[in-house]
C-alpha cells in the first residue's frame, strides 16, 4: 500500500466518529459545576476551555484554579485552549491544573517547536491553533509532533460568534495537510459551529467540534449535542458513500 493510501485508510479510521466539545465559555459561570454535569451526562466527549488573557484577544476569562476545580468535578478530557501572549510561562501550572491537551497559538509563540515540547515533556497533550487569516503554512513544520490542529473559524475573543465562511476552505487545506504529512493530530475546529453548519465542517474534514453557544445556549443540551453528532455522522456516512470502492483482483 503507498503513501496515499496509507494516509486515506488512516483518515476514515480516525473520522469513524465525531467529538463534540463544549465550550464553557457560553456556560453559567456561577452554576459552572452544575453545568460541566449537565454537558457529561448529554454525551459530551471533551470539554473545552477558553483561557483569554486581555492582550492576545480583548477578553479575560479564566486561569489554572477554574481548571484545577473542573478537573474535581469531571473526567471528561479538558481541552485548554491558551489565547495568551505568554503561554510559555503558564504551561506547567495548567499541566499541574489537569489539562489533557493544552493548546497554544502560532501567532504568540516565536518559538513554537520548544513551546510544543515543553508541553509534552509534561505529560499534556499538545495542540497548536491559528487564527482565521493565519496560514496553515505556519504549522506546516511543526505538524508532525502536534497531537491536535485548532482551526478558528470566529476571530477568537468572544463567544456567540458567526462562522467565517472562508474557513472551510482552510479546514479541507488542513485536513489534507494532516494525511499527507501522516501527522496523528486531530483536527479541531472552534467558532460559530452550529447544529445547520456542522456537516460542512465534518465534510471539509474535522474531527471535533467546539461548540459553545449552540449547546449553552439551548433549551435542552442533550438534544444539541445529538444533533451535532448526528449531522456529523451524516456527513461521514456522505464521504464514504461517495468514495470509489475498488474491488479485489480476481
Amino acid at each position: 500500500m503507498d503513501f496515499l493510501a496509507r494516509g486515506s485508510e488512516r483518515r476514515r479510521d480516525m473520522r469513524a466518529d465525531v467529538r463534540i466539545a463544549p465550550s464553557i465559555l457560553s456556560s453559567d459561570f456561577a452554576r459552572l459545576a452544575e453545568e460541566v454535569a449537565r454537558v457529561e451526562a448529554a454525551g459530551a466527549d471533551w470539554l473545552h476551555v477558553d483561557v483569554m488573557d486581555g492582550h492576545f484577544v480583548p477578553n479575560l476569562t479564566i486561569g489554572p484554579p477554574i481548571v484545577e476545580a473542573l478537573r474535581k468535578v469531571t473526567q471528561l478530557p479538558l481541552d485548554v485552549h491558551l489565547m495568551m501572549t505568554n503561554p510559555d510561562c503558564f504551561i506547567q501550572e495548567f499541566a499541574e491544573a489537569g489539562a489533557n491537551y493544552l493548546t497554544v497559538h502560532v501567532e504568540a509563540c516565536p518559538h513554537l517547536h520548544r513551546t510544543v515540547q515543553s508541553i509534552k515533556e509534561r505529560g499534556v497533550r499538545a495542540g497548536v491553533t491559528l487564527n482565521p487569516a493565519t496560514s496553515l503554512s505556519t504549522v506546516e513544520e511543526i505538524i508532525g509532533d502536534a497531537d491536535l490542529l485548532l482551526i478558528m473559524s470566529v476571530n477568537p475573543g468572544f463567544g456567540g460568534q458567526q462562522f467565517i465562511p472562508f474557513v472551510l476552505q482552510k479546514i479541507e487545506r488542513a485536513r489534507q495537510l494532516i494525511d499527507r504529512t501522516g501527522s496523528h493530530a486531530l483536527l479541531e475546529v472552534d467558532g460559530g459551529v452550529k447544529v445547520d453548519n456542522a456537516a460542512k465542517v465534518i465534510q471539509a474534514g474535522a474531527d471535533i467540534l467546539v461548540a459553545g453557544s449552540a449547546i449553552f445556549c439551548s433549551d435542552d443540551y442533550r438534544a444539541t449535542i445529538t444533533a451535532l453528532r448526528q449531522a456529523g455522522h451524516s456527513a461521514l456516512a456522505t464521504e464514504e458513500a461517495s468514495r470509489p470502492h475498488v474491488g479485489r483482483p480476481r
